[in-house]
């Protein structure tokens, strides 16, 4: 009944979850051999406080002494007997909804004998007007705290793929892992009372994850890798947040994370702990290394890319956390970005928010936390510049568009996909957008390169069009097939001055760069016969190999919950010929009646990161 009314009946009936700022009932049996008890005459002294960390202390809030009243109070601690019938009582306890969230531990107290009656884990609560995550809509709850499935999506602002994920927050053991990645943070071990004493707001717990989901300064949940994958997994490999999370809390660092790994863990992370969030992807991501929201792309007069530390990711995934923010503002509650990928540090360690998005949208850079690095990434100008052959620079071509586009995530109800840009920033272009850029200048005191005079010469030149096929053969491109198996086409004008007879002064004055999907794949999943409960089915799987050679190492990995017992089944099929198709059959034995979703991902030596998934009914 408690689990009914405090939506956490997905996490089984093994123990005591509830939600803060909201009743939970209990029953007290009297021994045989104790006195009659009468509510109204004697008092019942209840005491609760968090476990593991330090000695409670009612001065941190992490120890709680009450008595038992006529009637519980909504905005803290407080208990009340509703019934009594022989040696039975029906106790109604009602927590803070400022309760630090975590284990807790519940004793009863009456004439100085102390009883303990176990534990209760207490969390978030998105359906309490008094918390700081609460929701007014039932379907955005369902959403950004229940769903366990979900789309994260990658690409190019061109072609938008969305990836299926399995955050499973539900599933068996989850919950006790996210709590002991909030144990390990160094906060607690440096200070275990003060850290779960600030367990009380979303905010500060919500950059504790962000931390604690990558391993830079701690032995935090994934290790991030963009290149050499030796020792560890593919990043692309990844169906769902429950291995991961597994292995993590067996053996520590898990090997390999990107940044939609990243992302969709630290989802997983915040729903099991109540708080509502989403995966958020920007398409044209900058990564701002000097904070002067200029993305500066250096060449020489060759045309050939310089060494730099600014950079734009075809897409970057983040997540957004839904909660007030009392510390700056109620204009400045709702979603709020967080990023746990390893990009640049703040306050000295490898974290990024939790940053209002309004503060994004409006160019507020003085608000915490590292709102100016996020502005960027949804914001900064690209400039690109040639260094003569006198060492100076020469602004030839930039962007003022590129950067933050299709800024996209899973729509509430549907697998359908939301564009949100308008969350983050005002039109392009629009009047709105070119002064708040200009207000965020103003906050950072930019001091920007790349502005010389000669940026400002006039060239008049005459052009002949020509049309041009460019052919790519497989040979050339198909030893450096990436895992998103995109290839990128730079362009780059050079003009001679025609004062020079020789011609040997150049001047690089037009680029285009743009990126393609060189194949678009799917594997094709088909269910042989009806999902039941305790049943063995089958999953017939298939994918044709589209490349002119041999495909090694193929294998399939399926997952699904209440399908795949919580755990990935994978079946290696070897090797599979150009032009021939990847087969299997992988059984699975359903345990939990209702809808449900197969996550199918294909790997193998050349192609990767396929992903596949089919919805489930399963009968009971």
């Amino acid at each position: 009944m408690n689990h009914s009314n405090h939506h956490t009946e997905q996490f089984g009936e093994d123990r005591l979850i509830v939600r803060r700022g909201h009743p939970f009932s209990i029953t007290l049996l009297l021994s045989p051999d104790s006195k009659e008890f009468k509510c109204q005459n004697d008092l019942l002294f209840v005491s609760i406080f968090v476990s593991p960390g330090p000695l409670p202390r009612k001065d941190s809030d992490t120890m709680v002494s009450f008595s038992l009243s006529e009637s519980t109070v909504d905005s803290e601690w407080s208990a009340s007997a509703n019934n009594q019938a022989g040696n039975r009582i029906s106790v109604s306890i009602n927590s803070s909804p400022d309760a630090p969230i975590g284990i807790y531990s519940l004793t009863v107290a009456q004439e100085m004998q102390k009883t303990f009656l176990g534990h209760f884990i207490l969390l978030f609560n998105a359906w309490c007007p008094r918390d700081g995550v609460f929701m007014d809509s039932e379907r955005k709850r369902q959403e950004y705290v229940l769903a366990q499935h979900g789309q994260v999506y990658r690409g190019t602002f061109k072609r938008i793929k969305g990836l299926p994920w399995n955050f499973g927050q539900f599933d068996t053991g989850i919950l006790d892992i996210c709590l002991k990645i909030l144990d390990n943070n160094p906060k607690f071990v440096s200070d275990a009372d003060r850290d779960c004493s600030a367990r009380k707001n979303p905010i500060y717990v919500t950059r504790v994850l962000s931390a604690m989901i990558n391993s830079n300064n701690d032995r935090g949940v994934l290790v991030g890798e963009w290149g050499d994958f030796t020792g560890g997994a593919h990043p692309g490999s990844w169906i769902g947040s429950g291995d991961i999370l597994r292995k993590w809390a067996e053996s520590g660092p898990v090997r390999y994370g990107q940044c939609w790994v990243f992302a969709a863990v630290a989802c997983t992370v915040s729903r099991a702990l109540g708080i509502p969030c989403r995966v958020v992807t920007n398409f044209g991501s900058a990564h701002d290394t000097d904070a002067n929201l200029l993305i500066e792309n250096f060449y020489d007069e060759d045309g050939e890319r310089m060494s730099g530390g600014d950079s734009v990711w075809n897409f970057h995934v983040w997540v957004d956390s839904w909660m007030t923010r009392p510390d700056m503002g109620e204009e400045f509650s709702g979603w709020q970005t967080s990023d746990p990928t390893p990009q640049e540090t703040s306050e000295g360690i490898f974290c990024c928010g939790p940053a209002s998005v309004k503060a994004i949208r409006e160019g507020e850079l003085t608000k915490k936390y590292d709102v100016p690095f996020i502005f960027a990434e949804v914001n900064a100008d690209i400039v690109d510049l040639v260094r003569l052959s006198n060492g100076e620079f020469i602004k030839f071509s930039g962007s003022t568009t590129s950067v933050g586009r299709f800024i996209s995530t899973k729509a509430v109800g549907t697998d359908e996909r939301r564009d949100i840009t308008h969350h983050y920033k005002y039109p392009e272009g629009s009047t709105e957008e070119r002064q708040v850029f200009e207000k965020a200048k103003h906050h950072n005191k930019l001091q920007q390169r790349g502005e010389d005079p000669n940026s400002n010469i006039q060239w008049n030149i005459s052009f002949l069009e020509r049309h041009l096929s460019l052919k790519l053969e497989y040979d050339s491109y198909g030893g450096v097939i990436t895992s998103d198996r995109l290839i990128q086409l730079s362009m780059i004008l050079h003009v001679c001055d025609g004062t020079v007879s020789d011609c040997n002064v150049t001047l690089v004055i037009w680029k285009c760069c743009d990126s393609w999907l060189i194949m678009c794949l799917s594997s094709s999943v088909q269910l042989l016969g009806e999902a039941k409960v305790d049943q063995p089915v089958t999953a017939h799987l298939t994918l044709l190999n589209s490349l002119p050679e041999p495909l090694q190492n193929c294998s399939f990995t399926i997952e699904g919950l209440g399908l795949t017992d919580g755990k990935p089944i994978g079946l290696k099929v070897g090797t599979v010929g150009p032009k021939e198709e990847a087969k299997a059959d992988i059984e699975f034995r359903p345990s939990s009646a209702g809808p449900s979703m197969l996550l199918v991902n294909f790997d193998s030596n050349k192609l990767k990161n396929i992903k596949s998934f089919i919805n489930i009914f399963v009968q009971q």
